[in-house]
């Protein structure tokens, strides 16, 4: 009976750690099929419309009206809502918070993930070329912050022959993921 229980609050808590970082309300009313290359080639059509996006952030501005806005480089979502790395993008898309965000919590290639309603769009230059970035007005925003420890090495013994299949244990990285909703 213990065991049971033990393996139901493990199942438990495996499961709530995988929930989509994005509120379920926002999700239901959102349109997931809409692409930021379908928004971008018409924004008037989609006005209104909540979309979830994330991507990599390149700028934070915060504006003397106390909002903020955020250049993201789109990436596209996995099935938690995080940006994939090593994919594609279909572009840049702009994000206006109605609060101040910190530039060194939100600082340029941190990730995030947005819920957002589709506002408009605003022409800005990159390099010498003009590019028309669609805007979200912010409902939500996840930032992914990574944090690495430094090498943890093991009590090491010269004295003591480790079989190779031990080295791997003895010196490895920690990875923690934590959580900043905003």
């Amino acid at each position: 009976m213990r065991v049971r229980f033990f393996l139901c609050f493990l199942l438990l808590m495996f499961v709530s750690g995988c929930a989509h970082v994005i509120s379920k309300e926002i999700r239901k009313n959102s349109e997931p099929s809409l692409k930021l290359s379908q928004v971008s080639k018409n924004t008037n059509i989609y006005k209104g419309k909540i979309v979830i996006w994330g991507g990599e952030i390149i700028e934070t501005v915060n504006q003397k009206d106390g909002t903020t806005i955020l250049e993201v480089f789109e990436r596209p979502l996995g099935w938690r809502g995080e940006p994939k790395i090593l994919s594609y993008s279909e572009g840049r898309f702009l994000v206006l918070v109605d609060k101040y965000l910190d530039p060194y919590l939100f600082a340029r290639g941190k990730r995030i993930t947005v819920a957002g309603e589709i506002q408009d769009e605003r022409i800005r230059t990159i390099g010498e070329m003009t590019y028309r970035y669609p805007v979200l007005l912010s409902k939500q925003i996840y930032l992914w912050d990574y944090e690495y420890d430094y090498p943890v090495a093991y009590y090491y013994d010269p004295w003591w022959f480790y079989p190779v299949w031990w080295w791997g244990i003895g010196f490895h990285y920690h990875y923690h993921p934590h959580r900043h909703p905003h």
